[in-house]
């Protein structure tokens, strides 16, 4: 048993971030499992509108997925520049979407920090203009994604974990582990699994359970809102804060706020969708 736990604890240091490296190039889980996500989401959504009624064309959803993955990308990028690292941004502007480092002459960095609630943010963005362009409903749009969306966003977190990024606080846990980016080596709660769990599969399995029970146009969207909110919140008292913002008085981090602000929105949504659908 003691020897199972050690490999355990040390699992992260076997496991390579690339799937396939050729010189300079790598090509990372990471860029697989986001794949991997669009592509089950994306077969989900089809089996839905062939199963359960819904009137979309299959190449409406592909169309969509090319305005949902850009503004993903872009609002995820902003958001982790307005959300957690803004001082830093506006004194380095052009580094925000730009891969450069130009404090010392010109060096290549790669663009690194995304933010979940920047890219919700810019998804939801990006679905009312694709909507509106359609004549597509947003709220049943929405819906039809819902239930979808955490079992591909399982995915990024495994990527997450097999990156060794995102580690969780310092722990006791038999269960803790040891990431290498960790350079206190410290035994920490693997929270990337936390994540995968709570707020991919067991969401997915709550929303995909009661998909044809939904009462009106924009209940999944909103019980998706507060359920990721609700998950997420919990799990970041196991995340290990943003070193440049550590917590916020003494007890919460960015990330939980911004899941208070999510809660909040998902509970407004069905508040005002529910009348909405009554009359």
């Amino acid at each position: 048993m003691a020897n199972l736990l050690e490999s355990w604890r040390y699992l992260p240091y076997h496991l390579s971030p690339n799937l396939l490296e050729i010189g300079s190039f790598q090509l990372r889980y990471y860029s697989l499992m986001y794949l991997v996500a669009f592509g089950v989401t994306y077969l989900l959504v089809r089996y839905r509108i062939g199963r359960e009624g819904y009137s979309y064309r299959v190449e409406q959803v592909q169309d969509y997925f090319v305005w949902a993955i850009f503004g993903l990308i872009l609002g995820a990028r902003l958001g982790y520049v307005l959300f957690y690292n803004f001082s830093y941004y506006l004194g380095h502007p052009l580094e925000i979407l730009l891969p450069f480092e130009f404090t010392n002459g010109i060096r290549f960095v790669g663009i690194s920090g995304m933010s979940y609630h920047g890219g919700a943010i810019g998804v939801i963005v990006a679905t009312v203009l694709f909507c509106r362009r359609q004549g597509a409903d947003f709220w049943n749009w929405t819906d039809l994604f819902a239930p979808a969306i955490p079992l591909g966003y399982t995915f990024g977190r495994i990527g997450n974990f097999i990156n060794g990024e995102l580690y969780g606080r310092a722990t006791d846990v038999p269960w803790g582990m040891i990431f290498p980016l960790d350079a206190d080596h410290l035994v920490r709660h693997p929270s990337q699994l936390y994540e995968a769990l709570g707020e991919g599969v067991l969401l997915f399995l709550l929303l995909w359970a009661i998909r044809r029970r939904s009462p009106f146009d924009g209940f999944l969207f909103g019980l998706y809102v507060i359920g990721y909110g609700t998950a997420r919140f919990v799990i970041e008292y196991f995340r290990e804060p943003d070193a440049q913002l550590g917590l916020f008085l003494g007890m919460f981090s960015m990330g939980q706020l911004l899941c208070l602000l999510m809660i909040a929105a998902g509970g407004l949504i069905l508040a005002v969708r529910k009348p909405q659908a009554a009359i």
